[in-house]
């Protein structure tokens, strides 16, 4: 007799907030019974049957949780749990595994999985497994792209979001790193909108923008007389921020004498202006951002070992624009309804072949560079779609063309795949197209990664029951 659930909110997660999760396990009928048990249990259920099918889900979708059996055809699942664990570092895994493979699962346990469970189990502790794996992996979320925040379905973005809503609910100093353009500043605001400090300021300088003279000056503040010219009492950036968060820009391209200065601010917790006698008590979080190599500045002395560490508690790092191409039609047309607003311009989206030349230049400037593109295309259209001819002008330089399969080398095969489903929004004619192979070829190269073009058409964000078939 099946005992009581303890814990009714785990057995009927909210509707609108249900937790998704992936189930692989190759036995059909478990797979077919685990779903049909989820699912009344309120959650939302992928399911399938192979490791490499888990994984063309999870760079599809975005899960909060993934169950899976370790004895699986071809790579299992203790194989597909560091493949995760590599990729999603904040994503639970539960394994369920027979008696031989126990000791497996207590090493996998030792290596960070949620959980284990030992076939036969019974549904309810499958159940409480699964509830206090998310109790316990709780992933806050940063703010979303209609309150103002990052825009993205790239899953390299949305592991960095995750660990980025982590860290917003401590208190941790952070340390961004990224190409110029990439969107730092963007990132350390959604951080300080998610966390606890987000009622007070919000305070951003450039470090490397402002002269040293006057750094010092802007970042502590100053008593009247200091300097010439200090005809009364300023204070500095880190008094505006106080109870919020202070983000430094381009912090590698502080000077030395400053460095000292800002490491006993943070060490000391206090501020003394420029001519000012007392120092004043400050509470203030700390993010920092640089496209420069910190640990070469390290080395060549031009960067304060003990500060290095002071700033780099938690380290996160933004993928080029180049590293997430399925956001650049999202991106492109969320800055085109925007700025045809700005300008007053009737302009509603870009014709097919101005989004194909989007999506495959070479974007060295990243997301900065791509509104520019965009902002400029939007000014000099007189047509209600952009023409590729205004991109390629704002571009400056030829647009990169698709590789073809031929010449993507072997061991990329399979993420080739992916980026062009991605980048065709599932349409396998114009994936096969451009990877220049005909459309049953490309179905083999497809089922050869077990891939599922359904995964990645922009209408399956809640897939239907009828979707939810198993993978081959």
């Amino acid at each position: 007799m099946t005992r009581p659930c303890p814990r009714p909110q785990a057995c009927q997660p909210s509707p609108s907030h249900a937790p998704r999760l992936l189930v692989v396990d190759d036995d059909a009928d478990l797979l077919r019974l685990l779903e049909m048990r989820l699912r009344a249990n309120g959650y939302r259920v992928t399911t399938c049957e192979r490791a490499e099918s888990a994984l063309a889900h999870l760079a599809a979708e975005r899960f909060d949780l993934v169950l899976s059996d370790v004895r699986l055809p071809g790579r299992d699942g203790l194989a597909l749990f560091g493949d995760i664990n590599a990729q999603f570092p904040t994503l639970p895994v539960i394994l369920l595994t027979a008696h031989g493979t126990i000791p497996d699962a207590v090493e996998a346990t030792s290596r960070g999985v949620a959980g284990y469970l030992t076939k036969p189990f019974d549904s309810q502790e499958l159940l409480e497994r699964i509830h206090d794996a998310l109790r316990d992996s709780p992933i806050p979320r940063v703010p979303s792209a209609g309150a103002g925040g990052i825009i993205s379905r790239s899953s390299l973005m949305h592991a960095l979001l995750d660990e980025a809503g982590l860290v917003a609910a401590s208190d941790a100093s952070v340390l961004i790193r990224g190409d110029s353009g990439t969107g730092k500043e963007m990132l350390a605001r959604a951080i300080h909108d998610a966390s606890p400090r987000s009622p007070a300021a919000f305070v951003a300088i450039n470090c490397g923008a402002i002269p040293e003279a006057l750094l010092e000056s802007e970042l502590f503040g100053h008593a009247r007389g200091a300097f010439t010219g200090a005809t009364g009492h300023h204070s500095g950036l880190f008094q505006a921020a106080h109870g919020g968060t202070l983000f430094l820009d381009e912090i590698g391209d502080m000077p030395l004498a400053l460095q000292v200065k800002l490491l006993r601010v943070l060490q000391e917790r206090t501020v003394r202006p420029l001519g000012a006698t007392r120092a004043e008590a400050i509470d203030v979080r700390i993010i920092s951002a640089t496209h420069r190599d910190l640990e070469a500045l390290l080395a060549s002395g031009e960067f304060r070992d003990d500060l290095y560490y002071r700033i780099n508690v938690v380290t996160l790092t933004l993928p080029t624009l180049a590293e997430r191409r399925e956001d650049i039609p999202l991106l492109a047309e969320h800055f085109l309804a925007a700025l045809a607003q700005k300008y007053g311009r009737k302009v509603r989206g870009f014709a097919p072949d101005a989004l194909a030349a989007l999506t495959t230049a070479a974007w060295p400037g990243n997301v900065r560079q791509l509104h520019n593109v965009v902002e400029q295309a939007c000014a000099l259209a007189t047509t209600p779609l952009i023409p590729r001819a205004l991109v390629e002008r704002a571009l400056r330089v030829p647009p990169l063309e698709a590789l073809s399969y031929a010449e993507a080398k072997q061991r990329f095969e399979r993420n080739y795949l992916i980026q062009l489903l991605k980048l065709t929004a599932g349409n396998v004619s114009d994936a096969a197209r451009l990877a220049e192979r005909n459309r049953t070829e490309f179905y083999r190269l497809l089922q050869r990664h077990g891939l599922e073009p359904g995964l990645f058409r922009s209408d399956t964000t809640e897939p239907a029951p009828e979707r939810q078939q198993r993978q081959t």
